[in-house]
């Protein structure tokens, strides 16, 4: 990940370019200033070279340490960074939380996973609340995740990689197109700052039907500019390309308020058979940079990686969509389920809708790793996994490009490789899909009579995702596609019977689970014998109430018995006087019990309204708890639409007023 390094940190920036050697240092204080010019240059080189000559004077602090560290890293030398990034520890262990993720990150590109967990653990307890903390606990297991995924493609080297920097490829017109810095001649040669290499540019060969691929060929010959151009899309038609470049266009060169040239996203045109009317795209800035298009697959949104304002890490991955009239949106990060705050850049999206992209924010196998998240009719996205080896390794692993044929293209700067960066092909020889077909017999749990039009539905175990499903006449039940090595949550309902909430975890591997419920009728409480006298407080009087096993304390004390807004689970503030009449009675009477149940109107899905359900039960719960009350004194169920207490269900009109009235909270007595 040499040269195309520069795009995963603020993304492939600095135009910069020399051709003069360096001017002699002589003093300490000299070589730190340029040192540190440099790396704030993002001159990563020559930077090196200087904080490396400042070490061997025998110039040593952690500032040194850390930046010489940084440099390495940010060209995709993780090896090296490993070395100084040991001194820094080895001088002081209390260092930033992000230079604990870099240095578990490069320990993985040793193949040292055990310190590299080591080190997530402490990164894990001083940043709990970043998302890549939370997939870290979240995702312990996931070197087994990772081997379960692997083992799916033929990988070999693309044919046309040179000793330079090969990456960033597409499919246009039965040739591929990549990204190349590879030397092009010439007297004075005309570097990259960030690495002392050639400026990459576009080039294409032709793919040969037996997998060779014909002598490299410059995209456009006569594109000799001296800026970095790649990672090119192009439309189904052939006529519109979307590609990265430094801000430069009309031979003029934009910078920022630091003086540095970042990158941009631009289109051209094929006309007459030559790329024209090059344009760059209206949500460009010179003051941070949008890199490495890919096209939805109508062609109606424009994904890309950038670290515009809003970005929660370092890149992230950001859609717009791609109006009729030529216009644009206004760019949408694609949010915490696909971005960390490390890196996540070249996104490509197949003809099956998946969402590939590269992350160094996710448990992988070191350095980027591949993943893939399926994009799902709403636009949100599915599970994001990791496609595993051979494709991801140690190194960096990244613009990975997929056809309908489930063959393609990735980049990668491992060991092997024959150059800086190379492309790799390959052929998908398994999908990534585990699925299970979950499947069973619902009965009385006293008479095993079946039981036909019970309603399931299923959870994740986020509570999120459910399906919904119901018994036929033979008590059956099919869940289709459940999810292979995940833990879920089933809850059935059925008017006179209990609801019941069956917990399961699927075998990871594709087949089928057999899941028999059984379920209880519903037993009317006879009221104990025993009752206990409480006050109640009203405006005029205060008054004695007797309360026993099945009373609703709710009611006996006048609480309103809604304590949420429409659509919400968080009890609203104005309601929390009325619940700590809860509070005072559980806490008069230490051995009372309750059973908290939440409903909601017709409104929304019966799944939506289960979901909506549960969320504003435990919510409770979690409020009573947090005011001192045992959570073993509390249980808590949501009921969804099942028990509305009149005739308002799906499709009957009613007024705001009679939905209200199954809006409800309900605080039954279950022992006293």
């Amino acid at each position: 990940m040499r040269i195309k390094s520069l795009s995963l940190t603020i993304l492939f920036v600095c135009f910069f370019f020399k051709i003069n050697a360096q001017t002699p240092i002589v003093t300490s204080e000299d070589k730190k200033y340029s040192a540190d010019k440099s790396y704030e240059e993002y001159a990563y080189a020559d930077a090196i070279k200087v904080y490396q000559e400042l070490i061997y004077d025998g110039v040593t602090d952690e500032k040194i340490l850390r930046r010489l560290g940084n440099s390495y890293y940010f060209i995709g030398e993780l090896r090296d960074a490993l070395k100084w990034y040991d001194q820094l520890f080895r001088i002081n262990k209390v260092q930033d939380s992000e230079y604990l993720y870099k240095y578990a990150q490069c320990f993985k590109s040793v193949g040292n996973y055990h310190k590299a967990d080591e080190i997530l653990a402490i990164f894990n307890e001083k940043s709990a609340s970043e998302r890549r903390a939370d997939l870290i606990r979240n995702n312990k297991n996931y070197l087994e995740d990772i081997k379960f995924n692997s083992g799916r493609f033929d990988i070999a080297d693309a044919g046309m990689n040179s000793s330079y920097s090969d990456y960033g490829s597409a499919v246009y017109d039965n040739k591929l197109i990549f990204t190349s810095a590879r030397d092009t001649g010439g007297v004075a040669k005309n570097n990259f700052k960030w690495t002392n290499k050639s400026f990459s540019k576009l080039y294409m060969v032709e793919l040969m039907p037996d997998g060779n691929v014909s002598e490299p060929k410059k995209f456009r010959r006569k594109e000799n500019g001296k800026y970095n151009e790649s990672t090119p899309i192009f439309t189904k038609d052939g006529r519109t390309m979307y590609f990265t470049r430094n801000n430069f266009i009309d031979g003029k060169r934009g910078v920022n308020e630091k003086q540095v040239t970042l990158l941009k996203l631009y289109s051209s045109e094929l006309i007459d058979g030559k790329w024209k009317n090059i344009k760059e795209l209206p949500f460009n800035s010179d003051q941070y940079s949008t890199a490495h298009p890919a096209l939805s697959v109508d062609e109606k949104t424009l994904y890309f990686a950038s670290d515009m304002p809003g970005t929660l890490g370092q890149s992230d991955l950001y859609k717009v969509s791609i109006n009729g009239n030529g216009a644009y949106g206004t760019p949408i990060n694609l949010g915490p389920s696909i971005n960390t705050e490390g890196r996540e850049t070249f996104p490509f999206i197949s003809e099956e809708n998946e969402l590939y992209f590269a992350s160094d924010g996710r448990p992988g196998l070191g350095g980027l790793d591949v993943f893939v998240s399926k994009i799902q009719e709403d636009e949100t996205f599915d599970e994001v996994q990791n496609v595993g080896e051979p494709v991801n390794s140690k190194q960096d692993d990244f613009a990975f490009v997929i056809s309908k044929k489930r063959n393609g293209f990735f980049s990668s700067n491992r060991s092997s490789g024959y150059g800086l960066d190379d492309v790799y092909r390959f052929t998908e020889t398994k999908r990534l899909v585990c699925e299970q077909e979950l499947s069973g017999t619902v009965t009385d749990s006293e008479t095993n009579q079946i039981l036909s039009n019970v309603t399931l539905i299923i959870f994740d175990e986020a509570r999120q995702n459910a399906q919904q499903v119901v018994t036929d006449e033979n008590g059956n039940y099919v869940f289709s596609k459940v999810k292979c090595g995940k833990k879920y949550f089933i809850k059935t309902s059925k008017t006179d019977y209990e609801i019941k909430e069956v917990p399961l975890s699927i075998k990871k591997e594709n087949g089928k689970t057999i899941l028999p419920i059984s379920i209880e009728k519903k037993v009317v409480p006879l009221i104990a014998a025993k009752t206990i006298m409480i006050k109640t407080v009203s405006v005029k009087s205060v008054k004695m109430k007797p309360i026993a096993v099945g009373t609703d304390l709710a009611k006996t004390l006048n609480i309103p018995m809604n304590f949420f807004d429409l659509g919400k689970a968080t009890i609203r503030k104005t309601s929390e006087p009325q619940l700590q009449k809860i509070v005072d009675v559980l806490k008069q009477y230490p051995t009372l019990t309750l059973d908290i149940r939440s409903h909601t109107d017709s409104r929304q899905s019966d799944s939506s309204n289960m979901i909506l359900s549960e969320k504003r039960a435990q919510s409770t719960k979690n409020w009573l708890v947090s005011k001192g009350i045992d959570g073993d004194r509390l249980s808590a169920k949501g009921f969804g639409e099942t028990q509305l207490v009149n005739k308002c269900a799906d499709g009957v009109k009613c007024t705001e007023q009679q939905h209200q009235q199954n809006r409800r909270s309900e605080f039954i007595i279950t022992n006293m």
